[in-house]
C-alpha cells in the first residue's frame, strides 16, 4: 500500500493551528514591493509604504514600464586582444586535470578555464577519487578571495623574498650551530615528492622533525590501524560490496575520514533484482549518514562506546548484547544481520577513541569483511596529536630553534590554542606559509604568501598506489611561493618545484610511462605486493575499557558542517550561504539540543510571521572551557542528554560579513565531555530556510517512498500511485483529461532530468555547482532570513513520522498512550528525506500563461526559458508556480557595497561564467537546465558531423552529483539512460496531479526495513 507518512520541514508545521504556516503556504512573497525600494536605495525603502499595486494604479502601466527600464544592466565595453595568445581561443573553454589536497578535502578534478581564468570545478570521472563535495566545488572561488595575502611579510611588514630568504637561512644556520631542533608543522599533505624533499631538507639542517597536525583529527583511527596492521593509515571501504552496513557515529556520507564514500554507498542503494544494502546507524547528532539510513538508533555519545563493546562481544565472542533497553534490542538486531551477511557486512565507527577503532577493525577482521580494504589504505589523514603536544613541551623547554608552519592554523584549531601560541612566542624563528593573515600567521616572524592549489605544482598519494598530480591552471595572481620552492631555496638548491616533482616521478613512480600523458590525465596507479601484516592486539582489553565508560547527564560533542568543514574556506561566501542539509540554516553555527532537553532548560526556537527563525542564547561550559552567547537550535532526532556544536566558525581574520559564528575548537578535546548550560538574556536571529518555499501545503504529496518488501512483493499501483481524475463519472489518468492543447515535441531533442531520491544523500554539491555555473549571487544573512535566497536549486529536507490515525488503527495502538505519544512528539525521532527541487520545466507551465510581457516561454527542447531583458518584475509567474522555484532580484547584487561578496570586487568577479548573463535587479531568474551547456554540446556535435551521444548532455547539478542521483539527457533518444529511467516503475513527478507535466521527474526512495 502507499505510504501514509506525514512529511514536514519544520517543527512549526506540526502545530495545526499555526497562522505562520498558513500565511507561508498562501504567500510566495511575504513583503510587498514598494516602488521606491525597487528603484531607490535601502534607506528610502525602510520608510516606504507604497505598494506596487498603488504605484501602477496611479501612474499607469506604461509609465511603470518606463521607470522599470532603469533596472537594465550597465553596458560594459570590452577591449579585444592586440596580440592574441596562440593557444587561446576566446569563447572556448580549456580543461585541466588536477587535484585538490588541502589537508581536509582530497579529490581528482577537472578545472574549466576561460580566457586564462579558472571558473568551474568538475569531477574527474576517470579517477578513483573523482567525486566532489560542496567545498571542492566552491574551492575555485577561494582562488579569487580578496582576503588573500599579496606577498611575504616580515614582523607584520611587507618584504621581498630575497630579504626573507637571507634572514631565514641565517636563523636556520644559527639553530643548527646551537643544536636546536627545526620543526616543520604541516597539515596532511600525502605527497610523495614533498616527503622526499622534507627528508633531504631535514638532513641539511641537522636536528629536524616533521610533525603532521590535522584540525579535525583521525588520530584514534590512525593509532588503531597502526597498532593492528603496522602502517599509520586508514582502512578504505568499498560500500558497494556491502549487504549490511552498521555505523556507530561515523558520518561516512559526510566528513568521516576524508569522505568520498558516497559514490560506492549509492551503488548498493538501488533496489536491483529485489536486493539492496541494509544500513543501520547508531548516532547522537542527526547527520547526513543518519538521515539516509534504513534504521537510525539514537544514542548518547557515551552510549556509542558501549554499543561498540556490545557489538564486538556478540560477534567475536558470541555473548548476548542483552535485552535491558531499546538500544540492547537494536544491537541484537544488528548483530543478527551482520552474522547473516557474513563477509558482506561491515562495521565502521567515527568515535575518536582508539579502543573503539580497534574493535571496529577486529569485528571486520573476524567476519572477513570484503568491504574493508586494508591493502589499499588511505593516506588522507596523517595527523599525530601526541607529537603536537610534545612540540608544545619542546618549545616551552627552549629546545626548538625554528618552527615552519604550512597549511595549518593551530592557534585557531587546537583545543589548547592559547598554550600553543604562548609556546610559539618562545621560538626565535617562526615561519608561516598561509593564504591569509590567520591567527597563527599573526604570531609568526615571517609569513610567506602561499599560492592557491590552482596556481601550484604538487602531487598526492590519496590511497596506496593511487597517485595524482596537481598542476597550475593560472599564473600566480600575487607574489606567492610554495613550501617546496622555499625548502629547495633554503637548502641551497637551484631546482624548482616542477623540476623536482618531475624528476621524482620519472625516477621513482612512473616506471617508464610518459610524464606528459600523466599530467594530461592527472592520475597514475601502480600495484605492489602487500605490505600489511596483522599484529596481535589485546582487543578484549579495549572492549572491557569501553564497557566501563560512564556517561554524564548532559554530554557535548563537536562536528563539522557540510559547508565549512574545518573552516579553512570560511571566507568563501558560497559556503557560508549554503544551507546546512539537516538544519537548513546558513551563516551560523549553533548548539544542537533535543526537544526534551530544551524544554527542561527552558529553551525555545520561535518562528516569526515572515517565516524567519529566532532562538535563545546560552553559555556553555565543558572541561573548564566556556563559550558565551551561543545560539540554540532545537534539532529533531538529537539524542536526549546530548548537545553538539560545529567547528570551523568564529575566525576573526576574515571580511566583516564572514566573521560569523563561534569558535568551538576549544571544546574539541576528547570523545565527549560533560557540559553545563546556562540560559542567558537575548535572542539570536537565524538565517534559516526551513519554512521558505513551502509547496502548497501538500506535505503528503510532495515526496514518495516505500519499503523494499512492498517494492518487491506488491504491484506498482500500491506503492507508486498515479493521480486519477473524474471524467464522465469514471476515474481516468492525466493523459485523458487535460486543459491544455498538446504540442508535438517528439522531433529533435527534448531534455529531461531524473532525480533518484534513493541515492541523493543531500550533500549539496549540486547547489554550489549550480551557483558557480550560473553566476548565482550571494545575498547575505539578512536576505536569506527574509526569504530572498537566490539559489536556483535547493535541497528540501523533509522529516516524517509513521504514526497517523490510520497507522494507529492498523497496528492496534490507536487510542492508547503509546499512540498519542508517537503522534504528539514525532520530532523526537523522525525519518529524513532529501529532495532536490529546481525549475521543473513544465510542459504546461503556469508561469508562462500569466506573464504579461512573455518574458518566460517554452522552448522546443523542453526548457522553460527566461528573457531577462524583457522581464519587468511583476512576479506573477512566481505566485503562479506551484513549486516555488523562481527567484526575484530584489536588488542589484553586483558592484553593490550592500552585498560585499565576490561580485563586489574585481578579483571576485573573475570567477563569473561569461556564457551566462549577470542578472540585474527587478527580474525573475531560475534554473535554465544549463542551456549554455546543452547548446554547446549540440554545436560541438554538429561541427563534428555526428549525433550527440548518450551521456554527453549534462547540467551543472548532474555533473557534480557524486552518487549519480541526477541523470540529464534527451528523453526523445529512446536508447538514452534518462528515457529508460522515465519508464521505470519508481518514476513519479512532483505534484503531478496539478497537471503541469514537468520535464523533471523523480525516482521514489526505497528503504530496506527488513530485519534479519
Amino acid at each position: 500500500m502507499a505510504s501514509n507518512k506525514k512529511y514536514w520541514k519544520s517543527v512549526e508545521e506540526l502545530n495545526e493551528n499555526s497562522s505562520i504556516v498558513e500565511k507561508l503556504q498562501k504567500s510566495e512573497f511575504l513583503e510587498d514591493l514598494p516602488t521606491d525600494k525597487f528603484l531607490g536605495d535601502k534607506e528610502t525603502l525602510e520608510a516606504s509604504d507604497t505598494s506596487r499595486r498603488d504605484f501602477l494604479k496611479y501612474v499607469g502601466f506604461s509609465t511603470a514600464v518606463a521607470s522599470l527600464a532603469a533596472c537594465e544592466g550597465p553596458v560594459v565595453n570590452s577591449i579585444p586582444y592586440v596580440v592574441k595568445p596562440d593557444d587561446l581561443i576566446p569563447g572556448i573553454s580549456d580543461y585541466y586535470a588536477t587535484s585538490i589536497a588541502d589537508g581536509y578535502d582530497f579529490a581528482n578534478i577537472l578545472v574549466k578555464v576561460r580566457e586564462g581564468r579558472p571558473i568551474k570545478i568538475e569531477p574527474n570521472q576517470d579517477s578513483k577519487v573523482g567525486a566532489t563535495n560542496a567545498r571542492v566545488q566552491a574551492s575555485v572561488l577561494s582562488l579569487y578571495d580578496n582576503n588573500r595575502l599579496r606577498g611575504p611579510l616580515s614582523k607584520g611588514e611587507e618584504t621581498d623574498y630575497a630579504t626573507l630568504d637571507k634572514e631565514v637561512m641565517s636563523h636556520l644556520n644559527d639553530a643548527k650551530a646551537k643544536g636546536l631542533k627545526v620543526v616543520l608543522l604541516t597539515g596532511t599533505k600525502a605527497s610523495p615528492s614533498l616527503n622526499k624533499l622534507v627528508g633531504e631538507f631535514g638532513a641539511s639542517v641537522g636536528n629536524f622533525e616533521h610533525v603532521v597536525y590535522d584540525a579535525i583529527s583521525e588520530d584514534a583511527a590512525l593509532n588503531a590501524f597502526e597498532k593492528m596492521y603496522g602502517v599509520r593509515a586508514l582502512a578504505d571501504y568499498n560500500f558497494d560490496h556491502a549487504d549490511v552496513i552498521v555505523s556507530v557515529g561515523a558520518d561516512f556520507l559526510g566528513e568521516w575520514q576524508g569522505g568520498s564514500f558516497s559514490a560506492s554507498y549509492a551503488k548498493g542503494r538501488k533496489p536491483k533484482n529485489g536486493k539492496m544494502s541494509r544500513h543501520i546507524q547508531f548516532e547522537s547528532n542527526m547527520t547526513l549518514t543518519g538521515g539516509n539510513a534504513d534504521k537510525r538508533v539514537i544514542v548518547k555519545p557515551s552510549e556509542q562506546l558501549q554499543v561498540m563493546s556490545k557489538l564486538y562481544e556478540a560477534i567475536v565472542n558470541g555473548k548476548s548484547a542483552g535485552t535491558g533497553s531499546p538500544v540492547d534490542a537494536a544491537v541484537s538486531a544488528a548483530v543478527a544481520q551482520i552474522k547473516k551477511a557474513g563477509s558482506k557486512a561491515v562495521v565502521v565507527t567515527g568515535i575518536q577513541d582508539e579502543n573503539a577503532q580497534l574493535l571496529a577493525l577486529a569485528i571486520n577482521a573476524a567476519i572477513q569483511s570484503k568491504v574493508m580494504d586494508i591493502e589499499n589504505y588511505r593516506n588522507v589523514r596523517q595527523g599525530n596529536s601526541a607529537k603536537v603536544h610534545q612540540l608544545i613541551k619542546d618549545m616551552n623547554a627552549g629546545s626548538v630553534g625554528a618552527v615552519i608552519i604550512a597549511d595549518s592554523n593551530p592557534a585557531y584549531t587546537l583545543a589548547n590554542a592559547n598554550a600553543f601560541a604562548e609556546a610559539l612566542s618562545k621560538v626565535a624563528l617562526t615561519i608561516n606559509f598561509t593564504s591569509s593573515l590567520d591567527q597563527t600567521a599573526a604570531l609568526s616572524s615571517y609569513v610567506v604568501a602561499k599560492p592557491h592549489f590552482l596556481e601550484s605544482w604538487g602531487d598526492v598519494e590519496m590511497s596506496r598506489g593511487s597517485y595524482s598530480l596537481i598542476q597550475p591552471t593560472i599564473q600566480p595572481l600575487f607574489k606567492t611561493r610554495q613550501l617546496e620552492d622555499s625548502l629547495l631555496k633554503w637548502m641551497g638548491s637551484e631546482a624548482n618545484t616542477y623540476d623536482y616533482i618531475k624528476n621524482n616521478w620519472e625516477s621513482s613512480i612512473l616506471g617508464g610511462m610518459s610524464w606528459n600523458k600523466t599530467v594530461q590525465s592527472g592520475t597514475f596507479s601502480t600495484s605492489a605486493e602487500s605490505v600489511v601484516t596483522a599484529n596481535e592486539v589485546d582487543v578484549s582489553a579495549a572492549s572491557a575499557a569501553l564497557s566501563k565508560v560512564a556517561g554524564a547527564a548532559l554530554e557535548l560533542s563537536v562536528y563539522a558542517k557540510t559547508g565549512l568543514g574545518d573552516g579553512q574556506q570560511a571566507n568563501n561566501p558560497w559556503l557560508q550561504e549554503l544551507p546546512d542539509p539537516i538544519t537548513r540554516t546558513s551563516w551560523d553555527n549553533y548548539l544542537l539540543v533535543s526537544r526534551i532537553d530544551a524544554e527542561s532548560l527552558g529553551l525555545t526556537n520561535r518562528t516569526v510571521d515572515n517565516g524567519a527563525l529566532n532562538g535563545d542564547l546560552v553559555n556553555i561550559t565543558a572541561d573548564g572551557v566556556s563559550l558565551s552567547d551561543v545560539p540554540v537550535y532545537i534539532q529533531p532526532g538529537q539524542a536526549v542528554g546530548s548537545v553538539a556544536i560545529a567547528v570551523g566558525y568564529g575566525r576573526t581574520d576574515l571580511k566583516k560579513d564572514m566573521n560569523v559564528g563561534i569558535n568551538a575548537y576549544p571544546l574539541s578535546s576528547g570523545v565527549f565531555q560533560s557540559v553545563s548550560i546556562e540560559k542567558v538574556a537575548g535572542e539570536h536571529k537565524f538565517a534559516c530556510v526551513q519554512l521558505h518555499h513551502t509547496i502548497m501545503g501538500r506535505e503528503g504529496e510532495i515526496t514518495k517512498e516505500t519499503t523494499l518488501a512492498d517494492f518487491v512483493s506488491k504491484p506498482k499501483e500500491e506503492w507508486n500511485q498515479a493521480p486519477v481524475f473524474s471524467l464522465n463519472h469514471q476515474e481516468v489518468t492525466q493523459e485523458k483529461v487535460d486543459l491544455w492543447e498538446k504540442f508535438d515535441d517528439s522531433l529533435g531533442t527534448k531534455f529531461n532530468l531524473s532525480i533518484d531520491l534513493g541515492t541523493c544523500t543531500g550533500c549539496a554539491a549540486c547547489v554550489v555547482a549550480c551557483g558557480a555555473e550560473n553566476n548565482v549571487p550571494v545575498v547575505g544573512k539578512h536576505e536569506i532570513r527574509v526569504s530572498r535566497d537566490m539559489h536556483w536549486l535547493r535541497i528540501d529536507r523533509y522529516y516524517s513520522s509513521d504514526m497517523t490515525v490510520e497507522q494507529g488503527k492498523e497496528d492496534g495502538s490507536f487510542g492508547s498512550g503509546d499512540f498519542f505519544k508517537a503522534q504528539g512528539e514525532p520530532s523526537d525521532a523522525p525519518d529524513v528525506s532529501f529532495q532536490p527541487v529546481m525549475c521543473q520545466h513544465c510542459n504546461h507551465a503556469p508561469c508562462e500563461t500569466v506573464c504579461p510581457v512573455a518574458a518566460t516561454s517554452h522552448g522546443r527542447q523542453g526548457q522553460n526559458q527566461m528573457a531577462y531583458n524583457r522581464c519587468i518584475g511583476t512576479r506573477y509567474c512566481a505566485n503562479n508556480c506551484p513549486y516555488r522555484v523562481r527567484r526575484f532580484n530584489w536588488f542589484k547584487y553586483a558592484n553593490n557595497n550592500e552585498f560585499d561578496f565576490n561580485m563586489n570586487n574585481e578579483l571576485g568577479r573573475m570567477v563569473l561564467n561569461p556564457d551566462v548573463v549577470v542578472r540585474s535587479r527587478g527580474v525573475m531568474e531560475k534554473c535554465s537546465f544549463c542551456i549554455q551547456k546543452t547548446q554547446l554540446t549540440i554545436l560541438n556535435a554538429k561541427k563534428e558531423g555526428r549525433p550527440v551521444a548518450d551521456g554527453e548532455f549534462a547540467s551543472a547539478c548532474s555533473s557534480a552529483c557524486p552518487t549519480g542521483a541526477l541523470v540529464f539527457g534527451d528523453v526523445n533518444d529512446t536508447k538514452s539512460e534518462v528515457a529508460h529511467l522515465s519508464e521505470d516503475d519508481r518514476s513519479f513527478k512532483l505534484l503531478d496531479f496539478v497537471g503541469t507535466k514537468p520535464n523533471v521527474f523523480y525516482q521514489l526512495k526505497v528503504k530496506n526495513t527488513t530485519e534479519a
